[in-house]
């Protein structure tokens, strides 16, 4: 019960932070999909530090893929949320395990929303949750 809760709570928590975040102007990373050069033909990228993750909110279009990169000196396992199931966004699993120095794609993002996701390695830490919102086309 109290695992259920606790996801629940996570859940609440990574979908309260995307929304403020989101929300903000100044300097809170977020990147859409014009300044993240998409109309050059790159991939919307998500870099991994050891600070965390940036962009902590990415926007990218319905149908985009997200390359997830990892600078940092450990491996992390970037899922979906509900941790530990991670079965509420398929696509973004398809990320998973990343040595240092390695990249990957998630599938394409075809389902508007808001995408939450964790290092399962880390569940807890704040520095590696994150969100993709995906935008309907125009």
């Amino acid at each position: 019960m109290s695992r259920v809760v606790g996801s629940g709570m996570r859940l609440c928590a990574a979908f309260a932070l995307a929304c403020l975040v989101a929300g903000c102007t100044g300097d809170t990373p977020l990147l859409s999909v014009e300044d993240s050069g998409e109309a050059a033909g790159t991939t919307p990228t998500i870099t991994i530090t050891s600070s965390g993750v940036s962009p902590k909110v990415l926007v990218v279009k319905q149908g985009q893929r997200a390359l997830f990169v990892n600078s940092d000196s450990v491996a992390h396992e970037m899922a979906s949320d509900l941790h530990p199931t991670h079965e509420r966004w398929p696509a973004m699993n398809q990320v998973g395990y990343l040595a240092p120095g390695q990249s990957r794609e998630t599938g394409n993002l075809n389902t508007v929303g808001v995408i939450s996701y964790h290092d399962h390695l880390d569940a807890q830490n704040e520095g590696l949750l994150g969100s993709i919102q995906v935008t309907a086309l125009d």
